[in-house]
């Protein structure tokens, strides 16, 4: 398997679709009011639904997290003192920039939801007017809505799996010989957060299928070896796309049932196999390992933060009748501010989360030195 460092490349790629789909998915939630309902229901609940599948996305998202953060932590020598600091300075830094230039935006272009069709994304979920404490709210990232830049909702749950990783990590090594009856169990989960409205319940678990795929990684390399699974391969791609976008293909037919929240659960599944197939499929990695889909990847944090904000501005400034323009023009745009952003904010905030983590192991080893009665001054210089 192709590897930078200790990157995994084909995740890397694998991420930069998933938050292009994100994008696509949203330029998709501003066009649908002016798309007549037979052309909007051909592309949902058809195969070209998972060009722009932005919510099943997400779980893609997910599903990396899980698996990507808790790989390290399963090493020996692995610093949960290094952990958490950096951790948390690495989601914290480029949200709270990417938010402040959105209520930027929200200041600097007026918004007038009555402008815009009714029950539209655009009027329902983008903000009109922003102060101080709404930006100071949902920086935190414990609200569960985010009209400033609604994409941070995702963000809440990376945050709360981050910090409740040593758990997810301690499950998933003890049902590791359990493996798939533990993610059925995982889907069942997540079906009863939709059907109950518990979103916790929903979405968490998702991140403990990334989780069970970390503790088996070198098992699953080995079964795709395997000449039965190697011929598979190919088979469990579509199987995946299917499950991803389940509960849109059988819409007609589940819309308002039970059936439908079980089948949203189902995409979760699916996510967790594409995931698989990134790692374990040699065509799949060949494709996200090409050079624009490594770049993508690379810019796929900044352009998941940014693109909503940029997306809604240029709708309001041109125009709902003109979304095609905002649309259009946003697009080419989001993926340049990713560039921007990421060469001006999100790799500083790596290396401000790798000297945050440094400081972290420091300080730990000046409390247990403290603890032993040791002098602790050379601890500090290993921080420079």
């Amino acid at each position: 398997m192709s590897r930078n460092g200790n990157r995994i490349r084909s995740l890397d790629g694998l991420r930069g679709l998933a938050a292009v789909i994100v994008l696509v998915h949203h330029a998709s939630l501003i066009a649908e009011p002016w798309i007549d309902p037979a052309g909007w229901a051909l592309l949902t609940q058809s195969p070209l639904k998972l060009l722009l599948a932005g919510s099943e996305a997400v779980m893609v998202f997910f599903v990396l997290s899980g698996l990507v953060v808790a790989l390290p932590a399963l090493n020996r020598g692995f610093s949960w003192a290094r952990y958490y600091p950096a951790r948390l300075f690495r989601l914290y830094v480029p949200v709270i920039a990417a938010l402040g230039a959105a209520a930027l935006l929200v200041r600097l272009i007026p918004r007038d939801p009555t402008t815009m069709p009714d029950g539209s994304w655009m009027q329902d979920a983008q903000a009109t007017t922003v102060s101080a404490g709404d930006v100071l709210s949902q920086m935190s990232l414990l609200r569960p809505s985010y009209p400033i830049d609604n994409v941070l909702w995702s963000l809440r749950w990376e945050l709360f799996f981050s910090l409740l990783l040593p758990l997810f990590v301690w499950v998933a090594l003890r049902v590791r010989r359990l493996a798939l009856p533990v993610a059925a169990l995982i889907v069942l989960l997540m079906f009863a957060g939709r059907t109950t409205g518990n979103s916790a319940l929903a979405y968490l678990p998702v991140f403990l299928l990334g989780t069970l795929i970390a503790v088996r990684f070198a098992d699953l390399r080995a079964w795709a070896e395997r000449p039965g699974p190697r011929r598979a391969l190919p088979w469990l791609a579509a199987l995946a796309g299917v499950m991803l976008i389940a509960s849109w293909l059988a819409k007609p037919l589940t819309s308002g049932t039970v059936a439908a929240d079980v089948l949203w659960a189902v995409a979760g599944a699916g996510a967790a196999l594409l995931v698989v197939l990134a790692i374990v499929w040699p065509t799949a990695r060949r494709t996200l390992e090409t050079r624009p889909m490594q770049w993508l990847g690379r810019v796929s944090f900044s352009l998941y933060l940014v693109h909503a904000p940029i997306l809604a501005s240029l709708c309001y400034l041109l125009g709902a009748e003109r979304w095609w323009l905002a649309c259009l023009i946003g697009a080419p745009l989001s993926l340049i501010a990713a560039g921007a952003f990421h060469r001006l904010v999100e790799r500083p905030a790596q290396e401000l989360s790798a000297t945050a983590g440094r400081v972290g192991v420091a300080l730990a080893e000046r409390v247990q030195l403290r603890r032993v009665g040791a002098a602790p001054d050379e601890v500090l210089g290993r921080v420079q």
